[in-house]
This record gives C-alpha cells, sequence and structure tokens, in this order.
C-alpha cells in the first residue's frame, strides 16, 4: 500500500507560480511512474502531467505545456508539479498517482495509488 499525499496548493493569482509536491512513503516509489491529474467543479478527473519511474520521460496535457514541468526525486520519494503562468482554467483539485507498472500514462484507471488531492485556485 502506498500512501500519497500532496501539498502546495492554494490560493494564486493569475499568471503566478505554485509548485505542488506529492510525498510517497510505503511501496517502491523509484519502480512506479507517477502522475499529477486534476478535477474541477462539475468536471471529470483529467491529465495533468505524467513522469515516468527514471525520471526522464514526461508527458504533459495540451492545455499545461510550457507552462508546468514534472519532476521527480527518487531519493525523497517525493514528485513535484511546478506550475507558472497559472491561468483561472487551471483552478481544480490536484492529485497525485502511482502507476505500479512504472510506464507514464493519461488513463486514470492505470494508477493504482491516489493522494487525497490539493487545492488549488487561480484568481483572474
Amino acid at each position: 500500500q502506498v500512501q500519497l499525499v500532496e501539498s502546495g496548493g492554494g490560493l494564486v493569482q493569475a499568471g503566478g507560480s505554485l509548485r505542488l509536491s506529492c510525498a510517497a512513503s510505503g511501496g517502491t516509489f523509484s519502480t512506479y511512474a507517477m502522475g499529477w491529474f486534476r478535477q474541477a467543479p462539475g468536471k471529470e478527473r483529467e491529465f495533468v502531467a505524467a513522469i515516468a519511474r527514471g525520471g526522464v520521460t514526461t508527458a504533459y496535457a495540451d492545455s499545461v505545456k510550457g507552462r508546468f514541468a514534472i519532476s521527480r526525486d527518487n531519493a525523497k520519494t517525493t514528485v513535484y508539479l511546478q506550475m507558472n503562468n497559472l491561468k483561472a482554467e487551471d483552478t481544480a483539485v490536484y492529485y497525485c498517482a502511482a502507476d505500479h507498472w512504472g510506464f507514464i500514462s493519461q488513463r486514470p484507471n492505470e494508477y493504482e495509488d491516489w493522494g487525497q488531492g490539493t487545492q488549488v485556485t487561480v484568481s483572474s
């Protein structure tokens, strides 16, 4: 059982930045692919970014390319999401997730473990 705890959310003005962190405990973090997803009120959970277990291969949703960056520190068993130039449409609860297969995926149902989420609110 892997426990994931997100932090770093908050209220920020449009154009600002936030860095989300997701600390993992239990399991073997370095073998997992990690993903970030988000869910806005009344909308389905959507893919944001993912990073493979080796930390080299990454993937991003088109809506965040060039603004967000995912990274990981296997020694600290933590994955990060640096979010720059935030927009009002980025407002959502952000979740991190672990894919035990180790290869990145944009499909939520391929991730076995999920955190509780952290709220990001961008004011325009």
